[in-house]
């Protein structure tokens, strides 16, 4: 089977390489990609076809893995290639988005199925779960057969899986961001040490564990801006409040800026960045 991955990022190599272990010829698109994109591209054998045409002429199977924000504008620039196969959409978006990005492409005539990856990249077996759902999901979780990757099939309804990902990163990527508002507001009050000791009275070494999440989150803030904005909505479709959402997207907004930092930032760099606007 040739498939095609948009774009081959962190974890969108790691995905490659799953189809790849399973048997199917991985294709990537290099038109308009950075050099970091090109080079981990290279590293782990994926085909360059070059543009987005020629992916989609050579590939009956269309991966999406971009951040949230590019989702439909991603999907729709397929929808103008001629593209016939199967597209999967394995963004962190909402299920609105996910049903409205789905009924675009299959009125272009391209079958559909939502995913939703839990994990990071999946470089170790048991890490990382792609879920899917739609009608021939069956046939995505076949392509991870043999790979790190496990493919979990939850149903045939279009915004399932998607579904479940925002409600799981909801929690985890939620809290770490409340966590590190915890700490800089303490900061701000100059309570910070104390509020280790009684954190550390409840569970030996939380301090340590939060203070790392907040050092660690940095480098992929930028990118969890739009997913809190994507878990925001799904609470207010189900009836609940986003509120806590749309606050933990601006405390990854103030984060962002670590984006192209090459190394870790110390702590009190983290909080100078949350108390600075």
């Amino acid at each position: 089977m040739n498939i095609g991955i948009l774009h081959p990022g962190e974890m969108g190599v790691s995905v490659a390489v799953s189809a790849q272990n399973s048997g199917n010829a991985v294709f990537w698109a290099s038109e308009g990609r950075s050099e970091k994109t090109r080079t981990c591209a290279e590293r782990h054998g994926l085909t360059d076809a070059y543009s987005l045409v020629n992916l989609c002429k050579r590939c009956s199977i269309i991966l999406s893995i971009c951040p949230p924000h590019a989702a439909e504008d991603l999907a729709r620039q397929v929808t103008h290639t001629g593209f016939k196969g199967l597209y999967v959409d394995a963004n962190a978006i909402s299920p609105r988005r996910s049903v409205k990005i789905g009924e675009m492409i299959q009125g272009a005539g391209i079958d559909f199925v939502d995913g939703g990856i839990i994990g990071g990249p999946a470089w170790e077996r048991g890490t990382t779960r792609l879920y899917l759902s739609g009608r021939r999901a069956e046939e995505i979780a076949a392509c991870f057969a043999n790979g790190l990757l496990e493919a979990k099939v939850i149903g045939e309804e279009i915004g399932k899986a998607s579904a479940l990902k925002m409600c799981y990163a909801a929690y985890s990527k939620g809290t770490t961001a409340l966590s590190s508002a915890i700490l800089a507001t303490a900061e701000s009050n100059g309570v910070r040490d104390e509020l280790y000791r009684e954190w550390d009275l409840d569970e030996e070494g939380f301090s340590e564990q939060v203070n790392q999440r907040a050092r660690r989150v940095t480098a992929k803030a930028w990118r969890f801006e739009g997913e809190m904005r994507e878990i925001a909505e799904t609470f207010i479709e189900a009836g609940l409040p986003g509120g806590f959402h749309e606050a933990a997207m601006e405390i990854f907004h103030r984060l962002a800026g670590f984006k192209e930092s090459s190394r870790q930032p110390e702590l009190h760099e983290v909080l100078d960045a949350l108390l600075r606007e």
